[in-house]
């Protein structure tokens, strides 16, 4: 097998969509890399399913309507966005391309979006934060070291973070065969940086596979909401949200957005795909808190759809990985104008001059 090739140093003039940059990327990571980014859980049902559940969402085109002074520019949690497209959290940037997250964020700045910086970023989140010319959100797991979480809360809060995003869908790693099968290991050098000093919980039992292990037993339930919405007045959003009931009881614990996500498709294989759970999440909240949505994005016409189906915004990633993999900095930018070129189109096709025109008539009954 080949050595993987170096990033590109301009992007080629036939990369026209955001798939484009997937072989791209792939010619550049190790097999093992790859499995990692690109695999999912069990079979993969459910990433697959991801992108193939938009296609049901069939658009209406309208004519002649009045599209004077239109915009994709959106108001999000004290947020001014050029778009409701955000990057979403993805461990260990410095996989993909020798600058890591400082590129990514980069690029985020150069788009006027929003950045949501993993817990296991490999660049120390000061670092990135330094680096931002625009918001950043810190992804938080709610590591069994409570002291430990409760400081990163704190650096997070110092360093200028603007909210928390608290991952709830995964107190464990799915059964990602195809990263087994490739072997994947993190190589020296990169790591989750800012987990280093973290005690880490002790071994299970002897024969213990999950269940009576200290990884369950201190898993986050409910109460450690209330514990982290005591530690900090930074707006908390809940990731990893799939049921209308555990959307309400988000709801009535204070919580201040949702992210409907199944964790692209990395936790549990067989999770119905992130767009088909949003109407009955969106239904459940009321508008009460803002909505957010990933898993499956692969065009304008895609973020659309959400947002017809009651998302405020959406969240990218495999996208902007692949392309940060295959160009850096002017990738990541790259896939980001794509999709706002794209919505745009899309916006003006239907007939919704701004963000807030965009409803559930955008889409055939």
């Amino acid at each position: 097998m080949s050595a993987p090739l170096p990033p590109l140093t301009s992007i080629p003039p036939d990369v026209a969509a955001v798939s484009d940059y997937e072989p791209l990327a792939q010619a550049r990571m190790s097999a093992a890399t790859w499995a990692y980014f690109a695999g999912g859980a069990g079979d993969e049902w459910t990433l697959r399913e991801n992108v193939a559940a938009f296609a049901r969402h069939r658009l209406c085109p309208r004519a002649l309507r009045d599209l004077r002074g239109g915009s994709t520019r959106t108001r999000l949690l004290g947020l001014d966005l050029a778009a409701p497209i955000l990057l979403a959290p993805i461990a260990f940037h410095r996989l993909l391309h020798p600058e890591g997250e400082l590129a990514t964020v980069l690029a985020a700045g150069a788009m006027e979006t929003a950045m949501v910086v993993s817990t296991q970023a490999s660049v120390r989140l000061e670092d990135i934060a330094a680096r931002a010319q625009a918001p950043l959100w810190f992804q938080l797991y709610i590591q069994p070291d409570r002291a430990f979480t409760a400081d990163l809360v704190r650096r997070a809060e110092q360093a200028g973070y603007r909210a928390l995003v608290v991952t709830v869908d995964a107190p464990v790693n799915g059964v990602r065969n195809r990263e087994q099968r490739a072997g994947f290991a993190l190589p020296p050098g990169i790591g989750p940086v800012n987990l280093q000093g973290m005690r880490l919980p002790p071994a299970g039992p002897p024969g213990a596979l999950l269940f009576g292990s200290p990884l369950l037993e201190m898993a986050p339930r409910w109460d450690d909401l209330a514990w982290l919405r005591g530690l900090t007045r930074l707006p908390i959003i809940l990731k990893g949200i799939t049921h209308p009931d555990d959307a309400r009881q988000a709801v009535a614990a204070g919580m201040d957005g949702l992210i409907v996500s199944n964790h692209g498709g990395r936790t549990l294989d067989g999770v119905p795909a992130s767009i088909d759970l949003l109407p009955p999440i969106a239904a459940a909240v009321g508008g009460q808190i803002p909505i957010l949505m990933d898993g499956g994005i692969r065009r304008g016409t895609d973020v659309l759809r959400a947002l017809a189906l009651g998302a405020q915004a959406v969240l990218i990633g495999r996208p902007y990985i692949f392309a940060l993999a295959a160009a850096g900095a002017p990738g990541v930018a790259h896939v980001i104008r794509i999709l706002r070129a794209e919505l745009e189109l899309a916006m003006a096709l239907t007939g919704c001059r701004d963000v807030n025109a965009i409803d559930g008539s955008v889409l055939v009954a």
